[in-house]
């Protein structure tokens, strides 16, 4: 622990390029019609509020090749039902690119944009 605490207050490097990764796919999939809440962490939703369209849309995604997670109640309110987008400073912009490509290929295909 104390040597990841040393890593992390010397380079923010990692940090740095998690959030970049997240503001663009966030501002990306906003510009592709998606309701994506504002935020600021690594963590991004794709609002949906519908349970099993959240269901459908991963599974989805998951045959496009984009491995995403859908959440709903009781894991989040009833009616707020969403995908759950994780992002790591180890994504590339062509990988980001092609999960955004898939998400407005389905997202199409769903009528969720």
């Amino acid at each position: 622990s104390i040597k990841v605490l040393e890593m992390i207050s010397n380079d923010t490097s990692r940090r740095d390029k998690v959030m970049e990764n997240a503001e663009y796919f966030r501002k990306e999939m906003k510009a592709k019609g998606f309701d994506i809440p504002d935020g600021d962490a690594a963590i991004v939703p794709v609002m949906l509020y519908d349970a099993p369209l959240a269901q459908k849309m991963a599974e989805k995604l998951m045959d496009e090749g984009i491995y995403v997670i859908g959440f709903f109640f009781p894991v989040v309110a009833k009616g707020k039902a969403r995908i759950r987008v994780q992002l790591s400073a180890a994504h590339t912009k062509e990988q980001l690119d092609k999960a955004i490509a898939g998400f407005t290929k389905v997202g199409k295909e769903l009528h969720v944009i």
